[in-house]
């Protein structure tokens, strides 16, 4: 599986980069706070929404979390049906805030 860092993802959003960003924590964490631009889709959720990505099957795909295990797992899923591009956000929110709230 491909990690992405948080000092990456930053840097790419800020050159403007178009990324897709799937956030599988519950929705009241997703409403609490997020990474801008970011699609709520709790990680229960992701198998029942395959048919919903499929449009990215062959795109690059960024699971994030609270701390990287539920994406991890996301991404798995993906991968085990067929998605070419998945990465994990590795420290998923917390590593995020962290580094934009330093």
């Amino acid at each position: 599986m491909a990690n992405i860092t948080v000092q990456e993802l930053k840097e790419r959003m800020d050159k403007g980069e178009k990324l897709t960003i799937i956030d599988v924590r519950e929705t009241y964490e997703f409403e609490e706070g997020n990474i801008p631009g970011a699609t709520n889709i709790p990680l229960a959720l992701v198998p029942l929404k395959l048919e919903d990505l499929e449009q990215y099957r062959n795109e690059e795909l960024i699971m994030q979390c609270r701390s990287g295990a539920r994406s991890a797992a996301a991404t798995q899923v993906l991968m085990s049906n067929g998605f070419t591009n998945v990465r994990n956000l590795e420290g998923g929110i917390l590593a995020w805030n962290a580094l934009n709230n330093a």
